[in-house]
C-alpha cells in the first residue's frame, strides 16, 4: 500500500508523515478496522470517499473531508466508534487522523492539503 505525507500548506504543518492510501475497494472498505489505534504521525487517506463509518472501530479519529482541489470542505473531530460520518457531496477523498490532530494543528475548513 502506498504511503504519503499529508501536509496542511495553509498552516505550514504536517498532519501525517506516514499516511497509508486506501484506493482499492477492499482497502477502502477495511479502512482502520482491526487497528488498536493510530499513532501520532500516522493516518489513512481514502480515495475516493464522500463519507465514513466507524463500525467495528475501537478508537475515535479526526476525519477531514477534502474536495477535488485539495481544499478541506468539512471536518469531523473525534468521531467515535460505531458512529457514521455524514456524507459530504463535495468530498473527493477523506483523511483519517488520530483524534486531537485537527485541534492541535488548527486545521479548518478552507485549508489546502498537499499529499506527497
Amino acid at each position: 500500500m502506498r504511503v504519503v505525507r499529508v501536509h496542511n500548506s495553509t498552516r505550514g504543518v504536517d498532519l501525517a508523515t506516514r499516511a497509508r492510501v486506501a484506493e482499492t475497494f477492499w482497502t477502502r472498505l477495511r479502512g482502520l478496522i482491526g487497528r488498536a489505534s493510530l499513532e501520532p504521525g500516522e493516518g489513512l487517506v481514502i480515495l475516493p470517499c464522500k463519507g465514513v463509518h466507524m463500525w467495528f472501530m475501537r478508537f475515535p479519529i479526526d476525519v477531514l473531508y477534502v474536495g477535488a482541489d485539495d481544499t478541506v470542505v468539512d471536518v469531523d473531530e473525534e468521531l467515535a466508534p460505531w458512529r457514521l460520518g455524514r456524507p459530504r457531496a463535495r468530498s473527493r477523498y477523506v483523511v483519517e487522523l488520530p483524534a486531537g490532530t485537527v485541534r492541535a494543528t488548527g486545521t479548518r475548513v478552507g485549508d489546502i492539503l498537499i499529499l506527497d
